[in-house]
């Protein structure tokens, strides 16, 4: 896969319409899975980004979020009470079609601090299958999304952390995450982005 470039809009200066979160945040991303060995498998080109605005200014809550579109083993179709369900489909503008949806939830995510921002984007990458099939990484136990343990999870994120870290990334694609939400409202008058829906599932049996 080809090394991910920084969008244009991520390399100039301030955004005099606003700040547009989810294109800063997508070559972070991209930057992520390319130069982490363990997340070479994700293409983030089908990787569609998207924010929330939650209603209260607060810490408790999820901070991001990673929607798979296929169900078990990259299925495009599950069974439920006897009846075949499909997903919505998400396509970008070039007619590519998402395997996954990645949230963040603002402002909840801009108000940790900065290593905290980075863990909760490598966390939700973690997740993406190995396959790349639109599935999640399935652990076993009980809890197939954390594996038995959240604690073994938390340590493996926060060692793929260290290791992005490690690889000498360019502090450019994260500089904004030094800002809290506050801060880059103060600074650009607004923040903006793309939102997607949660997609729903749709009977496929009449």
């Amino acid at each position: 896969m080809p090394a991910p470039r920084t969008p244009k809009a991520a390399r100039s200066g301030p955004d005099p319409a606003g700040f547009d979160f989810t294109a800063c945040i997508r070559p972070l991303v991209a930057d992520m899975a390319h130069r982490v060995p363990d997340l070479r498998h994700i293409d983030h080109r089908r990787v569609a980004i998207s924010f929330s605005q939650t209603r209260r200014a607060c810490r408790h809550g999820m901070y991001a979020s990673l929607t798979p579109m296929r169900f078990a083993g990259g299925e495009l179709h599950t069974i439920r009470r006897g009846r075949r369900w499909g997903i919505q489909r998400l396509y970008d503008a070039a007619g590519v079609e998402m395997l996954y949806i990645l949230t963040f939830y603002l402002p909840r995510f801009l108000d940790l601090e900065l290593r905290e921002k980075l863990a909760t984007v490598i966390h939700e990458l973690w997740h993406v299958g190995p396959a790349f099939d639109g599935d999640l990484r399935r652990h076993g136990g009980r809890c197939y999304a954390h594996g038995s343990s959240k604690r073994g999870y938390d340590a493996e994120v926060n060692r793929l952390t260290d290791e992005w870290l490690s690889l000498g990334p360019p502090p450019a694609l994260y500089d904004f995450l030094h800002c809290n939400f506050r801060q880059l409202l103060q600074r650009h008058g607004r923040i903006y982005g793309t939102k997607i829906p949660a997609p729903k599932l749709v009977p496929l049996d009449r």
